[in-house]
């Protein structure tokens, strides 16, 4: 199989495209032909050794996939072959086959493309898991997202939407606000030339946000703990902004509020029936036309450093998606 290599610890620059043996079907998992792999910021950071988990070398980055399931384990009911799947994984997925557990294997609904399905597992899944079970986001709630025009904040402004929230989204251009609005936005705030806590005030009659789901961190963050409502959620998503903020205690004190983490990978290991639950509801919501997967650019598996790049410097809206053998 080709498979984008990290052997050091470095940029997207030094991933070198080999030929590597094809992995074993150990009991439980699925083999499938990748078709395309999501590109993520956590992608950038598991390749320098900055994430939560640092495999062994040599290994490849990829945390979700979609394609056609070539074989299963002979205990495995959950698929079969010639099914449309995606997947969600540790690492691994930048290459044209990947072995997984069954458990993290989900049939593709009709009408997602491949690379619509690739871009799928992890910021949907963070989205709905962050708003749900972490944000406890009920209908008639104001939620205030930030970095709606990434991949991660767009789908949370989607997502928040169908679940009955009244969104407000930031981003730092009129580009990526007009698509968060496209999405269901009902209020957009520009970061860049507007300030976010008087905004968040103004538009919510000085009462602040009820969820703010957060994957900029810094700045944002620190102006997200002022235009929090009393007894508010704050998910801490990730730190795309790239400061990691400090938090005062005192705030969360004050504002009787909550700053709630979120590593939405651990679920796989911890409680996946969380995952399943969260996975059918995206379904339905995408079934009803409340999902419509962006997809902002797409890139030949060979130009993964050139994926990377275009992801960090922020110029996509919605995802970035490698595709494999011209899927």
């Amino acid at each position: 199989m080709r498979a984008a290599v990290c052997t050091a610890w470095g940029d997207a620059a030094s991933l070198a495209i080999q030929e590597r043996p094809d992995p074993e079907l150990p009991p439980g998992a699925v083999r499938i032909a990748v078709k395309a792999a999501g590109v993520n910021f956590a992608d950038t950071l598991i390749i320098q050794g900055k994430y939560q988990l640092k495999p062994d070398f040599p290994f490849s980055p990829g945390l979700e996939v979609a394609g056609e399931v070539i074989e299963t384990a002979p205990d495995v009911t959950r698929c079969a072959a010639g099914d449309r799947v995606m997947a969600a994984l540790d690492h691994g997925g930048y290459a044209s086959q990947v072995v997984v557990p069954a458990a993290s294997v989900y049939v593709l609904p009709d009408g997602l493309d491949w690379p619509e399905a690739a871009g799928f597992p992890v910021t949907y899944g963070t989205a709905h898991v962050g708003l749900d079970a972490r944000g406890g986001l009920r209908p008639g709630k104001v939620l205030l997202v930030h970095g709606a025009g990434g991949g991660v904040g767009l789908n949370a402004v989607e997502v928040g939407k169908a679940m009955g929230a009244e969104v407000i989204a930031t981003a730092g251009s009129a580009a990526k606000l007009d698509l968060a609005r496209e999405r269901g936005a009902d209020h957009t705030i520009d970061y860049s030339t507007e300030d976010i806590r008087d905004r968040v005030k103004a538009l919510t009659d000085g009462r602040g946000a009820d969820v703010v789901f957060d994957p900029v961190g810094g700045d944002a963050f620190d102006a997200s703990l002022r235009a929090i409502a009393w007894g508010g959620r704050l998910i801490i998503v990730g730190f795309a902004g790239g400061r990691i903020q400090d938090i005062p205690a005192n705030y969360l004190l004050v504002k009787h509020c909550s700053a709630i983490g979120l590593y939405w990978g651990s679920y796989k290991q911890h409680a996946p029936e969380v995952l399943d639950r969260s996975y059918a509801a995206l379904f339905e919501m995408y079934a009803a036309g409340q999902l419509k997967p962006h997809v902002s650019r797409t890139f030949p598996l060979e130009d993964v450093a050139a994926a990377h790049a275009f992801l960090l410097a922020r110029k996509s809206t919605g995802k970035v998606v490698l595709t494999v053998d011209g899927a």
